[in-house]
């Protein structure tokens, strides 16, 4: 079964993660698709609005650690490093430069690496039992690699959401302008797309520079340079896990995803 899923519909391309028996769970194989999925979509002109949405029950469970390619030989920080900074670092921001509108339709849970899958879309659409979180706090590090926390919840929320490893509701997350519109579960993919068919009939080049006026808006407040920044703070958690269990802190979720597949 395909990974990722991908059609276009009435100028709008649709992109859905398709590992529902997983949670949708991200694969280094899953990525690499997911970013050229996301590629195809800019290039091809009959597009203009991106919707990311994810079949099953959850959005997305965060990075998959059982996934072949974190084999306990090859893991130095610098590996660590190089792969992270590729796939969880130059994906997420190319997708949040992408020349043309984009937005996550979220339900169920949001967990970690999920959150760098819909924070670097444009707009969220949030089904009514949506649940974003970070709590990886609670294995010895700071936060995903992507620190978008700051930037959609505000400073104070961002510590408290990390400092305590709780969900922000889909009705919280609105509520402080992370979530666009929160709709019930079953109208969450109508909402989407009609959001979508709404955009899609503005004009293609004002899209495309009404999004690099807000995007360059929050790089000149700073928010590249942080997210870059931020990045390698990130990296001295895996650090410290290596010097200390010789292993890197993701190996430290895969009880937090098994207790997930009991909900």
């Amino acid at each position: 079964m395909d990974q990722i899923l991908y059609e276009v519909k009435d100028r709008v391309a649709v992109i859905t993660l398709n590992r529902p028996e997983a949670a949708n769970a991200q694969t280094g194989e899953l990525l690499d698709e997911l970013d050229a999925t996301w590629s195809r979509a800019a290039a091809d002109d009959e597009v203009r609005v991106i919707v990311l949405k994810a079949n099953g029950k959850h959005f997305s469970a965060g990075h998959d650690l059982k996934d072949r390619e974190w084999a306990p030989e090859k893991m130095t920080l610098e590996w660590i490093y190089s792969v992270e900074s590729r796939r969880y670092l130059e994906y997420t921001l190319r997708w949040r430069n992408v020349p043309k509108p984009s937005i996550a339709a979220v339900q169920g849970k949001c967990i970690a690496g999920g959150l760098m899958l819909c924070w670097p879309c444009d707009l969220i659409v949030a089904a009514e039992n949506a649940e974003f979180s970070d709590p990886v706090v609670h294995m010895g590090i700071g936060g995903v690699e992507y620190h978008g926390h700051t930037w959609e919840l505000g400073p104070r929320k961002a510590k408290e959401i990390l400092f305590t490893g709780r969900a922000v509701t889909a009705e919280e997350g609105e509520r402080i302008g992370m979530v666009n519109s929160v709709v019930p579960l079953e109208e969450l993919e109508g909402a989407a797309m009609e959001l979508a068919g709404q955009i899609a009939k503005m004009h293609p080049f004002a899209l495309r520079q009404a999004k690099r006026a807000v995007n360059q808006t929050l790089d000149v407040q700073g928010f590249y340079a942080a997210i870059q920044s931020v990045f390698d703070v990130h990296q001295t958690g895996h650090g410290n896990a290596l010097s200390v269990d010789g292993f890197p802190v993701l190996v430290r979720l895969d009880e937090m995803k098994k207790k997930l597949k009991t909900q």
